[in-house]
């Protein structure tokens, strides 16, 4: 309309600067009055018709509405902020399981029982129930608190505590260099301790006796493009240290990620960790070294992993030889191991499962990492008495060759079933073995070399 009417003018304006053209000045003025007036009506009536800027297609109460909803949702988001929820996530799982034993004569549930009876291959982590919050802050640094009551990395420490995690991750020069300090669980070997990224129920045998439990202090997380380095100045399975102990230990990892499919790491530990044979000796910690490597390879519906680890701890063997004068004498603990696991997507929900485990343990009557001190002196009977951990197969045979640990092994099978993105269904039977009757049968009252276990296990997490 705008288009069609200024040309128009334009004649007019032509004519009147030619009378000889039409109309004299008189008529001329009027009807130019009349054209202004007219225009201006259409040019009122075109803004009514358009919109303001971003309201395209609102009726001026929709309008209104929007502005409402958009005033709503900016307090919403400030408030959020204030309260400090930006950044944090929450997330958790809970771990029913049933278990039977053979030589235990036991056979039931298990869900958040407590850790002061000790640590065994049949009750581990099984059975419990996690919540993780997760804080990242602008700049980056990232706050990590996990609690799992009875069940987790805490209650192996001291038997009351619920923490399993408490972290901090600190960017120093930028996101990939950062400084962390807390409570940290052990990172080493292929298998993971909760049942959401364990494909079986229990452990491999590795993982239960030969790997720290969790490290407390400081240290660097580096990552660097395949490269991902963790270190810390820490202490081992303790969140103080005792008296007449100064030193922390030295722990690492080092992984690789090859690609899409495959990758490998290794870890370490060097220094001195708590050893049960120096209670009355008064020396609390004896220098251990630890090292593993460990790889997966996921690819299609073939699923595998496996790791090879060393060690030794001063003084940490289970059964001490003896001076002249009858004094015990504690020997030096030294064992090897392997473990593999493969596992294969019959369909994407169902996975049947299989895993091989040895440990190399019969050096000086056995001992591994913080399983020693079986043996010791008897003030009353006056005589030395030697023991061993007769419920996960640990030492050496009480009728036979003290000076001789015993080696053990183990063969699992299971299947893993994914109901929905929140819930895993899991089943396994297990056969453990050595090669010296060091597991307690409480039913004959009597020492066999082997064991038997099944478990099942439904797992949702969120």
């Amino acid at each position: 309309m705008m288009h069609v009417t200024r040309p128009t003018l334009l004649a007019l304006a032509l004519m009147a600067a030619y009378p000889a053209l039409a109309q004299s000045n008189a008529e001329l003025m009027r009807e130019l009055q009349a054209l202004r007036e007219r225009v201006g009506e259409l040019e009122k009536k075109l803004q009514q018709a358009t919109p303001p800027a971003g309201q395209w297609g609102m009726t001026p109460e929709q309008a209104a509405e929007f502005n409402r909803i958009a005033i709503k949702t900016e307090s919403m988001q400030d408030n959020f902020e204030d309260q400090g929820y930006k950044g944090l996530t929450v997330s958790g799982y809970a771990d029913v399981a049933w278990i039977w034993n053979r030589n235990q004569k036991r056979a039931g549930f298990q869900f958040l029982n407590q850790q002061e009876d000790g640590y065994y291959y049949d009750t581990s982590y099984i059975g419990s129930a996690s919540l993780t919050l997760n804080k990242e802050m602008e700049g980056g640094t990232i706050w990590k608190l996990t609690l799992t009551p009875n069940r987790g990395v805490g209650a192996v420490l001291d038997y009351k505590s619920i923490v399993e995690e408490a972290s901090v991750s600190v960017p120093l020069t930028d996101l990939q260099t950062r400084l962390v300090a807390g409570q940290v669980p052990d990172w080493s070997g292929y298998e993971y301790m909760q049942p959401t990224l364990n494909p079986f129920i229990t452990h491999n045998l590795l993982f239960d006796f030969t790997l720290p439990t969790a490290y407390t202090g400081v240290g660097l997380d580096l990552t660097r493009g395949k490269w991902w380095l963790r270190a810390m100045l820490a202490n081992v399975n303790e969140t103080i240290v005792q008296a007449n102990s100064r030193a922390p230990a030295l722990v690492y990892r080092v992984d690789y990620e090859r690609g899409e499919f495959s990758g490998w790491g290794f870890a370490g530990l060097h220094g001195k960790t708590a050893n049960y044979n120096c209670v009355d000796d008064d020396c609390g910690k004896t220098m251990t070294h630890l090292f593993e490597v460990d790889g997966w390879y996921t690819r299609g519906d073939l699923t595998l992993g496996g790791q090879v680890g060393a060690g030794m701890q001063k003084r940490g063997a289970i059964t001490p030889a003896f001076d002249d004068e009858g004094n015990a004498v504690w020997r030096d603990a030294r064992w090897w191991g392997v473990s593999g696991l493969a596992g294969w997507n019959f369909t994407p929900r169902l996975q049947g499962l299989v895993r091989a485990d040895y440990i190399r343990n019969a050096k000086n009557g056995g001992g591994l990492l913080a399983y020693n001190g079986y043996s010791y002196f008897d003030d009353e009977a006056g005589e030395f008495v030697f023991g061993n951990d007769d419920r996960n197969g640990i030492g050496p045979d009480l009728d036979g060759d003290l000076d001789r640990g015993a080696n053990r092994y183990a063969l699992t099978v299971g299947l893993k079933y994914i109901v929905n993105l929140n819930t895993t269904f899991k089943a396994e039977y297990r056969f453990d073995g050595a090669d010296r009757a060091v597991f307690y049968d409480v039913g004959s009252d009597s020492f066999k070399k082997n064991n038997h276990l099944l478990g099942a296990s439904v797992v949702v997490a969120f």
